[in-house]
């Protein structure tokens, strides 16, 4: 996890061998491998929550003409590459996707697994992290890329919502409570995120979209509250944008019958 490199796991099995590709002498110098077209989730956050292990999926190319063990791989890390933090208990590879047999291209789909109950894992983790590429060639050599290419691992947000009184007279007071809490990945729990800025957002009936009513800070615990005049019927939600290290998050719709 984020302290450990773990081994990775190939789809296939044989060592890649290309026609004409030369073994690496034990000891020999890092080089002959390019990484590119590398995307990580997307290019969106990975958000992680306090119990569920995160799928993460991520494609790349990579171009050799030496040859090299299964399992090539791309990961989040910190610090160095080859002596820094990294992020994820099991990797799954592809095979190579054969793109030019004679230039030793290979294209590869990853599938990158972060478990928040791992012991190595903790709030520290929540940020921007960087993206390496590794493979490991014949003779115990290997090859790794610095992609310089940032991630951003953010601490998943709930929020929920109650609107009340329901039905209600038109022209009269609904009261929106809620609460948005954040994944503590030291206790593995839920707790009151404090100070946030969460918006108040209506669809009237019939509409498609929410709008944006208004804002309202959250309380020490947590807790949202604030007033709004009944105009018609229609759901609300409190929506969290989010920050650099939680996730964006909205609540479930709350519809209120406005008489």
């Amino acid at each position: 996890m984020a302290r450990t490199m773990w081994k990775a796991v190939v789809a296939g099995g044989a060592a890649i061998v290309f026609t004409g590709m030369a073994a690496v002498p034990a000891g020999a110098a890092e080089g002959g491998v390019s990484f590119s077209r590398v995307s990580v989730n997307g290019g969106k956050p990975i958000v992680i929550g306090v119990k569920e292990e995160v799928e993460v999926h991520a494609t790349f190319r990579m171009t050799t003409k030496l040859r090299y063990d299964p399992g090539p791989t791309v990961f989040p890390y910190r610090g160095k590459p080859d002596a820094g933090d990294t992020l994820h208990s099991a990797v799954i590879t592809s095979d190579c996707k054969v793109v030019d047999r004679a230039k030793g291209i290979c294209d590869f789909e990853e599938w990158l697994y972060i478990d928040p109950r791992n012991l190595d894992f903790g709030n520290e983790d929540a940020g921007t992290w960087r993206t390496a590429a590794r493979v490991f060639l014949a003779g115990d050599a290997h090859d790794t890329d610095d992609k310089d290419l940032p991630l951003q691992v953010k601490r998943a947000t709930r929020v929920t919502v109650n609107a009340s009184p329901e039905p209600i007279a038109k022209g009269r007071t609904i009261t929106v409570t809620g609460r948005v809490t954040r994944a503590n990945w030291d206790t593995h729990t839920y707790q009151g995120y404090a100070g946030r800025t969460v918006s108040l957002q209506f669809k009237a009936a019939g509409a498609s979209s929410y709008t944006t009513v208004k804002k309202a800070t959250s309380s020490r615990t947590g807790e949202l509250r604030t007033t709004v005049k009944a105009t018609g019927p229609g759901t609300w939600r409190w929506t969290y944008y989010g920050n650099s290290t939680s996730g964006a998050k909205s609540s479930t719709g709350d519809y209120v019958a406005v008489r």
